[in-house]
């Protein structure tokens, strides 16, 4: 048997023949003249190399070996369904896999989106990926993962960002802070305060350290704690004050409370961001379009919404 001849149209013809019994049959229902389905038989017996039917009173049925040829044929084309089907459901996005890189910070909210995404599209797998700025910035340039979400995108021309979610910095202190009450506080009056501060290459610690470069004012005493959490627990223990993204604040405020800062809060986004020359899986174009249709409802952010559709504008004319 040269099976490497066999095609799926060759088999298509023949498992409908013996279904119908009939070569006129098979030939009106596949849009065949009788000769062309003849012939694919005639082809088909002479690659399996035995006879596969035989006509039996007024019926084509099949031989031994032909009932054979009829069970392989009707596994891969069953087989070739499923396959189909499963690429159709793909490229619609339904299922597949998506790979998003988050700042540390971006780890309070995108749970609100993924989660859902997720609920409604149980045959998507996502691999969310978390750390400081730098390291995304390196996975960016390493071009890791699909999607990513910066506050300060990378300042490259292969960038494609959308703001999607506002992210506003707060001075936060104890919960029995002195401060807390204090009417037309400034960052002048809290100087003396010892402040716990990410690293350097933290998206928060540069937008703080600008804000204080261009207020003229120098803090006097300074602790670098390498994560929100941890800078969160040390707040609530007393250890001293930090900026947080307001998002950290309400998802975990046990021990912390938000002080009234004049020139607070200080203005951020999150944005979305994508290598211009990367081909997105339809499964993240399909959690783009349901962070589109979310956002207004989820964070009230209807210039998120409008900022990610013009993304997905963008990437439909890219491809």
């Amino acid at each position: 048997m040269k099976v490497r001849q066999l095609t799926f149209r060759l088999l298509q013809v023949y498992a409908d023949v013996v279904r119908t019994g009939s070569i006129t049959a098979t030939a009106n229902r596949l849009h065949l003249t009788q000769p062309t389905v003849s012939q694919q038989l005639k082809r088909l017996r002479e690659i399996v190399g035995e006879p596969i039917v035989r006509q039996e009173d007024s019926r084509v049925v099949p031989t031994e070996v032909g009932q054979a040829l009829y069970q392989l044929s009707q596994d891969l084309l069953s087989r070739a369904d499923v396959f189909s089907q499963y690429l159709d459901e793909y490229n619609r996005g339904g299922r597949g896999h998506f790979s998003i890189g988050l700042v540390n910070t971006a780890q309070y909210v995108l749970p609100r989106l993924l989660g859902p995404f997720s609920q409604a599209n149980p045959q998507v797998d996502v691999t969310v990926e978390i750390g400081n700025r730098q390291q995304m910035l390196n996975r960016f340039e390493r071009h890791e993962d699909d999607l990513y979400v910066f506050s300060h995108p990378p300042a490259d021309d292969a960038v494609m960002a959308a703001p999607f979610l506002s992210n506003p910095l707060v001075v936060v202190g104890p919960e029995n802070s002195r401060w807390a009450n204090v009417n037309d506080l400034t960052m002048e009056a809290l100087k003396e305060e010892r402040f716990l501060l990410r690293e350097p290459g933290s998206a928060t610690r540069h937008t703080f350290d600008a804000w204080l470069y261009s207020a003229g004012i120098e803090l006097r005493s300074t602790q670098q704690i390498a994560s929100n959490e941890a800078i969160r627990l040390a707040v609530a223990s007393g250890m001293g004050l930090a900026v947080l993204s307001r998002h950290v604040v309400a998802d975990s405020p046990k021990g912390v409370q938000e002080l009234p800062l004049q020139g607070f809060p200080l203005k951020s986004r999150w944005h979305f961001v994508v290598r211009r020359e990367r081909r997105l899986p339809p499964a993240a174009y399909r959690f783009l379009s349901f962070v589109q249709g979310s956002l207004a409802q989820a964070f009230d952010e209807p210039e998120g919404e409008l900022a990610v559709a013009e993304l997905l504008q963008a990437l439909k004319t890219e491809r």
